[in-house]
């Protein structure tokens, strides 16, 4: 598991697209009623990025940068962290109400009203109180998985706030990326599929 940041580069074309991926197990008795059943609390997500051009002149070495970093990976075998364009940051969000006696709590994002824990953190989040800002190290810890211990159990009914951008756990989805030469220097990657892991 790596802690490297998948790069950016100025060539990501709009069109690339993400999905979130359920798994549902559905079974038919024999007077054809249906029955489901799901099979995990939380999607996965599917990237397929579009890379029109990855320059690699001089000043620019974007192309190899982006080959370097997949055969680091070794192909789809190790995961890494990665910054979805549209889903990397929360700002006052809620993750929980003291109970006087709890002194952990999992950090969550709301997107469209559903509810998702937070696991890579792109920084320390600014964590609040009953929106009083609390100091990190003194008043609570952040360990590995997004998870936040207080040193005084927060009282009851006191709201949880916290402030931070974070990341994606993904894969290569695949063991290869064709990348396309179209001029002298440039070159296209025009599918990069990630796959979200889950801890």
């Amino acid at each position: 598991m790596s802690n490297a940041v998948f790069p950016t580069f100025p060539g990501l074309s709009f069109e690339s697209t993400r999905t979130p991926v359920w798994s549902t197990t559905t079974k038919t008795s024999v007077s054809q009623r249906s029955f489901t059943s799901a099979n995990a609390s939380y999607p996965i997500y599917r990237y397929k990025l579009h890379y029109e051009v990855l320059r690699q002149t001089p000043g620019y070495a974007e192309m190899t940068a982006m080959v370097g970093f997949f055969n680091s990976r070794l192909g789809g075998f190790d995961s890494f962290l990665f910054t979805d364009p549209d889903d990397n940051r929360a700002v006052a969000q809620a993750f929980g109400v003291g109970t006087g006696t709890a002194t952990q709590f999992q950090l969550v994002r709301t997107f469209g009203g559903y509810v998702e824990p937070i696991y890579d953190l792109n920084g320390t989040p600014a964590i609040s109180v009953a929106g009083v800002l609390k100091t990190a190290g003194a008043d609570y810890l952040v360990s590995a998985g997004g998870l936040v211990t207080f040193t005084t159990a927060p009282p009851a009914g006191a709201a949880l706030t916290w402030t931070c951008s974070y990341y994606r756990r993904v894969l290569f989805a695949q063991d290869s990326i064709e990348f396309v030469q179209f001029l002298a220097g440039r070159w296209n990657a025009k599918t990069v599929e990630l796959m979200s892991k889950k801890p």
